[in-house]
């Protein structure tokens, strides 16, 4: 390598360094407390505290709502449970069923539920039912 092509590497190496010092220079920096340790007051506490699916609700003196001191609980009350049980057997004439919960990334591994015995049969992982007409029993 020459001197010459080492001081040209060596000048717009200089060149940069300048052009980012002046760009952070321009960069506004926030003076922001990434947390505090100071005690705050929760606010109706008790009211915002809903019971979630599995009825889980803590007591007002409980730690673990300090979580939710910045922000309010976000509960779901549509629960899983009570959506699949909206959901209509499905019926059918065959013996075995087979139910994947709707396949692809959102199923469940296949499973066979054996229709036999009279009544609704629930698949195990998604909660769907399936039955076989009373006639269709042997």
């Amino acid at each position: 390598m020459s001197i010459r092509s080492t001081i040209a590497m060596a000048t717009s190496k200089f060149r940069l360094v300048q052009i980012l010092g002046k760009q952070l220079k321009q960069t506004p920096i926030r003076h922001e407390i990434p947390f505090s340790t100071a005690p705050k007051v929760l606010k109706e506490a008790a009211a915002a505290d809903l019971p979630t699916h599995t009825g889980q609700k803590w007591d007002e003196s409980d730690f673990r709502l300090a979580r939710f001191e910045n922000a309010s609980k976000q509960v779901n009350t549509r629960f899983a449970i009570d959506l699949i049980a909206q959901v209509p057997p499905k019926e059918t004439k065959s013996r075995i069923v087979s139910c994947n919960g709707g396949g692809g990334p959102l199923g469940h591994p296949q499973v066979y539920i054996n229709l036999d015995k009279p009544g609704n049969h629930t698949c195990g992982y998604c909660g769907l039912r399936f039955v076989k007409p009373d006639d269709h029993h042997h």
